[in-house]
């Protein structure tokens, strides 16, 4: 029989909560969207950004949850468990969660290729035992917090994703998480509003290092100029053990003969004196990289080299990140590379290079790209450095969404820009009728500008075979 996630007991003990006519004597599952709840449900009335729980709460327990986790004060009645402060309390079910764990646990942060290599670890750590890794994004303040509590008791190995926006995000969550190895994918000029310089982007990256467990171990890429800065900052913090992955030559996971086409990507890893043959279904060097940051950690957690490679043959793209939809007749489709989620200078490059490699089933090729945000006074600067880039994938037709998007509008050719929007909104039905079938597309932007919204529209009108 499996244990609950929680007995009421222990919710209570962790959160020095009070219960209000609460009947449930265990909690499987724990939510925060009051629309979304599990088996035997614990609801955490949080307050975000544009929403506070606590209006949610009498919604929550008619809609099934076993009890709601609330701010003294915020709300009364039965099924309720009073806290001090519902998020802190959130807080203390994720620590509580990690100090009765045996699992194996990462920590996963960096500029680019979070999402993908916590995937790349999951797929590995699920082929060789009970893994339990954050889903989506759920990377920052609440989202780490969720992820943490809800790791079961018996998982074996844990991923969690760690993001940020500002200097002293990522500290905090990683001394939550107590990860026996931290992993950094790539420093990136990502967050320069709100950091200034890629040198602070590196230093609040390496904030991780301080919640490493005592031995553990750093997982860093060395394919960037913030290498060094990383190397001190893990040194300063007394991380025992580095290893370093990458193209670069020296490093201890060396990634040779990259290859890769339209479809799927291979490579020689080289670990010391023992090399292996990584081949992928998915495309870029990029998601080399991520795969060989999970091999490496693969085998820290003493997974045999043949099970993480045979599971990462497997690991396919996550939607909004390289998700590729084959829309209509199977001899004619419309192709549709999903980048939606999220983009900077060196995301942006490195899917216009996959793109680059696509050749359309007898139509056009069709580049949509959106503003790439957070990025601070250089903005317009970066967004026309991607022109280069642009022009060498091969895009026939080109619309642009977003206002800093008017600077590589201005650096592209007149014949090949088809339109530029102030927003996806403007943008949608524009682009959706000019598409037909046999086109090859990409929508790559940050996902705040909403471009998801013309990925749902073209699967509504040309239909997903």
């Amino acid at each position: 029989m499996t244990p609950p996630l929680f007995t009421l007991p222990a919710v209570l003990d962790a959160t020095r909560g009070r219960a209000e006519g609460v009947a449930a004597e265990a909690i499987n599952s724990i939510s925060i969207d009051s629309r979304e709840l599990g088996p035997d449900a614990l609801f955490v009335a949080i307050k975000g950004d544009r929403f506070d729980g606590h209006d949610f709460v009498d919604t929550a327990l008619a809609n099934g949850a076993a009890a709601a986790l609330v701010s003294e004060g915020r709300s009364a009645g039965p099924g309720r468990i009073h806290v001090a402060d519902a998020l802190d309390g959130l807080r203390d079910l994720g620590r509580a969660a990690r100090a009765r764990s045996r699992a194996f646990i990462v920590g996963v942060t960096g500029s680019v290729g979070k999402t993908t290599t916590k995937e790349a670890l999951r797929t590995v750590f699920e082929a060789a035992g009970q893994t339990h890794a954050s889903i989506k994004s759920f990377n920052n303040h609440w989202g780490v917090p969720l992820m943490l509590a809800r790791m079961p008791e018996n998982a074996q190995f844990g991923v969690f994703e760690m993001g940020m926006n500002a200097p002293e995000e990522i500290r905090p969550l990683s001394r939550m998480v107590r990860p026996h190895v931290a992993v950094i994918t790539s420093i990136a000029p990502v967050h320069l509003e709100g950091l200034g310089s890629i040198e602070a982007i590196a230093r609040a990256k390496a904030e991780i290092f301080d919640g490493l467990e005592p031995g553990g171990t750093a997982v860093i890429n060395a394919d960037h100029g913030q290498l060094q800065l990383l190397l001190d900052a893990a040194a300063a913090a007394g991380v025992a053990n580095v290893i370093t992955f990458g193209f670069a030559r020296g490093v201890d996971w060396q990634i040779l003969d990259p290859q890769t086409d339209a479809s799927a990507s291979s490579a020689t890893i080289l670990h010391g004196e023992e090399s292996y043959k990584l081949g992928l279904a998915v495309p870029g060097r990029h998601m080399l990289s991520n795969a060989t940051a999970a091999l490496a950690v693969a085998h820290l957690a003493g997974i045999a080299p043949e099970v993480a490679l045979r599971a990462l043959a497997g690991l396919a793209a996550q939607p909004g990140r390289g998700e590729r939809l084959r829309l209509g007749p199977d001899d004619k489709p419309l192709l549709v590379v999903n980048e939606s989620y999220n983009a900077n200078p060196v995301a942006v490059v490195a899917a216009l290079s996959v793109f680059g490699q696509i050749e359309p089933a007898g139509g056009r090729k069709v580049l949509v790209l959106g503003d790439m945000l957070e990025l601070g006074p250089q903005a317009d600067q970066l967004h026309a450095g991607l022109a280069d880039a642009v022009r060498d994938s091969g895009a026939e037709r080109i619309y642009l969404v977003g206002p800093h998007m008017a600077a590589l509008a201005a650096a592209l050719p007149d014949a090949v820009m088809a339109g530029h929007f102030p927003s996806a909104a403007e943008a949608v039905n524009v682009i959706v009728d000019d598409l037909a079938y046999g086109d090859a597309l990409m929508v790559k932007g940050s996902n705040g500008v909403g471009l998801s919204r013309l990925v749902s529209a073209i699967t509504t009108r040309f239909g997903q075979s």
